[in-house]
């Protein structure tokens, strides 16, 4: 158990925990290495405020950590977004400190009282450009809505330039004692990070950084990951993210009863290639969806591959489709190709899916049974397709 706390500039201190072998958030999301909990301890010179909690299973560490490093009173509990992995510590607190007042905005507010029954009179509701004094130190708040639930806020400390974006600008990462290291695996953290929970929002989290680029930030400290003591190095991964720019990419998620439909991935893997095109396979069976959604955060085209169940597509290729829907990323085109047996419609149950986004459709290949030289004549020219479409991007 480590009870430290870590000092990060002028009376700021990192007060929140490491969770490394955790494997699974939100019941949905694959971790490879765990992730962190960040909770901020500020002290000013009058009064103290806590940024951020920490998650409910950490509660009896947390609440240790605290009281070795002799934190006898808190003012505040600064809560910049209301599920539980950052607010999860606060009836806890409140019962440590009876004095303190739970500073946020009322969206916060409402889903803390629905979440963890606090009562009302415990917080101070505030509204964007608020400001409250800490004595020497002043944090305002900025309401950055959908990035990525409705009530999130971020928490600048003006005198030292450090802005707390919660969950924004953060990763699943937990190779780093405080700070960054700024290596390609913590590109890959913060890019996975970013696919599976910030890119539905892309239009708002583009909103928001263009609004930091403007402000005088020399510390940025999300509640997810490392201290970002180089701000430039994140933001400048995510203006390439939320922007509308794609690579010259094709993601393949596909599932195969009898290896027909995996034949035809082959075949057009094969040819993309050829033409220069990067391709990413993802057998649907076995594949790692944080690594897919990953790929998809900069794609210019999603190809579906799928067999037939019944009368529809493999529920897997159903999933896939659902979720790269969900995930909203900003690929230009699509393709479905697949086999069926006796019949049924493979085709028109995926395509229906994509309800929140709107590729551009290309050709089809859907065959019966196993692909013969007709068929593959028909993928070489939706690969033919992709590479003029991709030439024109």
């Amino acid at each position: 158990m480590d009870l430290k706390i870590r000092p990060i500039k002028n009376n700021v201190f990192f007060i929140g925990s490491k969770d490394a072998d955790r494997r699974m958030f939100d019941e949905l999301i694959p971790l490879t290495q765990g992730t962190t909990y960040n909770s901020y301890l500020v002290k000013g010179s009058e009064k103290t405020a806590i940024i951020d909690t920490d998650y409910p299973k950490k509660l009896e560490e947390y609440k240790k950590r605290l009281e070795e490093n002799n934190i006898t009173k808190i003012d505040y509990i600064v809560s910049n977004h209301a599920e539980q992995d950052h607010s999860g510590g606060i009836p806890m607190l409140l019962e440590m400190y009876p004095e303190a007042k739970v500073v946020t905005n009322a969206k916060v507010k409402d889903n803390v009282m629905n979440l963890l029954h606090v009562s009302e009179d415990k917080f101070i509701v505030i509204n964007d450009g608020d400001e409250l004094s800490l004595g020497d130190k002043t944090l305002q708040f900025i309401l950055a809505p959908f990035v990525h639930w409705p009530d999130t806020m971020f928490t600048y400390l003006k005198e030292d330039k450090m802005l707390f974006t919660c969950d924004y600008l953060g990763a699943h990462y937990t190779k780093h004692d405080l700070f960054a290291d700024y290596t390609q695996e913590l590109v890959e953290a913060a890019k996975r990070y970013y696919a599976e929970i910030i890119m539905p929002f892309r239009t708002f989290a583009r909103k928001y950084l263009e609004k930091i680029k403007t402000m005088d930030v020399d510390i940025i400290l999300p509640s997810h990951g490392p201290v970002y003591d180089k701000p430039e190095w994140i933001i400048d991964l995510y203006a390439d993210w939320v922007s509308d720019n794609v690579k010259n990419k094709v993601v393949i998620p596909y599932v195969s009863m009898y290896d027909s439909t995996t034949m035809l991935v082959e075949r057009l893997n094969k040819k993309l290639t050829e033409a220069g095109i990067e391709v990413k396979l993802f057998n649907l069976v076995e594949c790692d969806e944080g690594e897919m959604s990953m790929e998809l955060v900069d794609c210019a085209t999603v190809v579906l591959g799928s067999s037939m169940v019944l009368a529809g597509p493999h529920p897997a290729a159903v999933m896939a489709a659902y979720l790269t829907n969900a995930l909203k990323p900003k690929f230009k085109y699509y393709s479905i190709i697949g086999s069926y047996g006796w019949g049924g419609n493979l085709e028109g149950t995926l395509e229906k899916m994509f309800t929140a986004i709107k590729p551009e459709k290309l050709d089809y290949v859907v065959v019966k049974g196993q692909p013969q030289d007709k068929d593959f004549a028909k993928i070489d020219e939706l690969a033919n397709q992709i590479k003029e479409k991709h030439k024109a991007l």
